[in-house]
């Protein structure tokens, strides 16, 4: 919000692309402080700068994976999000922009590069001087040369969900008296939630709590984990629990799925959508593939294996899985930090997640519980947790890592605990599309038997260094073990390995999920 900072942003993103003359964009956001007024400043620079159209959502809102399906479906050049994602908003919070390509994806590294290079010497930007666009109403107008069209957030995306899954059957559920809590947490999928889940499905009205986008959502930390999200972990674990839980995040694309008394890690998440989603109309015909990525549960690679299709591992980032969409390898794609999507966008995309679960659930009679018993029975729980150690001084986090990377070529063949180390390195990502490589993305230390460790400082904080610790044991006899029990032995030798307390002088995570 300082002077000039936003339109030196936004111009040098604009020239990281080569400009937007003639071009036609997408723009829209998750409603939070400062989203209404950074999309008036980016209309009248993209018409100070020549852009042929941009077409933003009424009062400038857009769930990121509906402004990835707008930027298909109107085959635009690509366009902007304003989101920070699931941290928190308000005038003292946090606000981001980022560029999503003409497939509807994040922008790639090439072009974030080319995004930063101008922020270093940029000393002009364009702006048409005009007063403020009407975004409250749907229809064309012009901001000079340029048009602006402003269309409904919520409609498109709700017709593309109508094609891929079987809304008569989880309504005929719903009228069997299931019933589903899903928190939008005051951010962006409110408006969609309640389009489908109340008015198109026929949950009872309140089956979508929070459902108001404010700019500072409430007061909330829209980070739909058990953490944040514990109003409805609350009443997923109390007496009388709805049969199915959800929530989503600040712009919509992550999701937590709950059963009664029965939480789902997302990597569960993941495996079972893999094993089930054929059974929804718009994945009838299979998958073509799998993507996860590194630090997720290889549980869906079992899912994977046992059907005959590709599995693939990429680093911790939605962009790296766009390669493998477009060149038609994958269908479904993962991320243990609460992210699961397909190829009808190129985001994850919360809402599709639970329609897919509900689905399921239509689909086989099953239950939450009963539908994670049957997944462990057929093929083994990988128990799985993350452990988040936030706000750390980047020096100490900086020093851990770099010791860690400098015992790595000592410690396979070492005893730690019951383990033997098996592997150590530091994950580095060769892109099967386009032979690119991606260095230093976590370091992973496998043990014999297939229990391992991965520790990754995390891009998405806005506060110090976040150190994420990915805890993962597989078992194929025992699956009622409360995870932090059944992992004890592997925290501890992470802890014998990394030394956090050490470095850090912390001795317990901030967040665990």
């Amino acid at each position: 919000m300082g002077p000039h900072y936003l339109e030196n942003f936004v111009q040098s993103m604009f020239d990281g692309i080569g400009g937007v003359k003639g071009k036609t964009l997408v723009v829209g956001g998750d409603g939070r402080y400062f989203n209404d007024r950074a999309t008036q400043v980016i209309l009248r620079m993209a018409a100070a700068n020549g852009a042929a159209k941009v077409i933003a959502g009424q009062n400038a809102l857009l769930s990121t994976p509906a402004a990835s399906h707008l930027i298909r479906a109107m085959k635009t050049d690509g366009g902007v999000i304003l989101s920070a994602s699931h941290n928190p908003g308000g005038i003292d919070e946090d606000f981001g922009i980022k560029f999503n390509m003409a497939n509807g994806g994040p922008a790639p590294e090439s072009v974030t590069n080319a995004m930063f290079a101008p922020t270093k010497e940029i000393d002009t930007y364009y702006i048409w001087e005009s007063t403020d666009i009407d975004l409250g109403t749907i229809g064309t107008s012009r901001l000079g040369d340029m048009i602006v069209e402003i269309v409904d957030p919520v409609s498109a995306y709700v017709d593309l969900m109508q094609t891929l899954f079987d809304f008569p059957a989880i309504k005929a559920m719903f009228a069997g008296g299931s019933r589903i809590r899903f928190d939008s947490m005051n951010a962006i999928t409110g408006p969609y939630a309640t389009a489908i889940i109340e008015d198109l499905l026929g949950a009872p009205k309140g089956s979508v709590t929070h459902g108001t986008p404010l700019p500072d959502f409430g007061g909330m930390h829209p980070d739909p984990n058990p953490t944040w999200a514990h109003e409805l972990m609350a009443e997923m674990m109390g007496d009388n629990a709805p049969a199915f839980g959800a929530a989503s995040d600040g712009d919509g694309d992550r999701n937590m799925v709950v059963g009664p008394n029965c939480y789902v890690s997302p990597s569960d998440s993941l495996a079972i959508i893999a094993a089930n989603a054929h059974l929804a109309p718009g994945y009838a015909k299979g998958l073509k593939g799998v993507a996860r990525s590194m630090p997720t549960s290889a549980a869906v690679d079992r899912v994977a294996a046992a059907m005959g299709m590709e599995c693939y591992e990429t680093p911790t980032g939605w962009k790296f899985f766009g390669n493998l969409l477009d060149d038609g390898r994958v269908t479904l794609c993962g991320e243990e930090s609460f992210g699961t999507g397909s190829d009808h966008v190129r985001e994850k995309d919360g809402v599709w997640a639970v329609l897919m679960w509900l689905n399921i659930m239509a689909a086989t009679g099953k239950s939450v519980p009963e539908l994670m018993q049957a997944h462990w029975d057929q093929f083994g729980r990988n128990y799985y947790s993350r452990h988040d150690f936030e706000a750390i001084e980047t020096e100490k986090a900086d020093a851990l890592m770099a010791a860690l990377r400098g015992s790595l070529a000592s410690l396979k063949g070492q005893r730690i605990g019951p383990f033997t180390v098996e592997m150590a390195d530091d994950y580095s990502y060769l892109d099967p599309v386009d032979g690119s490589t991606s260095a230093q993305q976590g370091v992973r230390v496998v043990f014999e038997g297939g229990s391992r460790f991965v520790i990754r400082l995390s891009g998405t904080g806005t506060s110090g260094a976040t150190l994420r610790l990915y805890l993962e044991k597989l078992d194929t006899k025992s699956f009622d073990q409360d995870p932090q029990a059944a992992l004890a032995d592997v925290i501890a030798a992470a802890e014998q390995v990394i030394g956090i307390s050490k470095f850090t002088g912390r001795t317990a995570p901030d967040v665990i999920t």
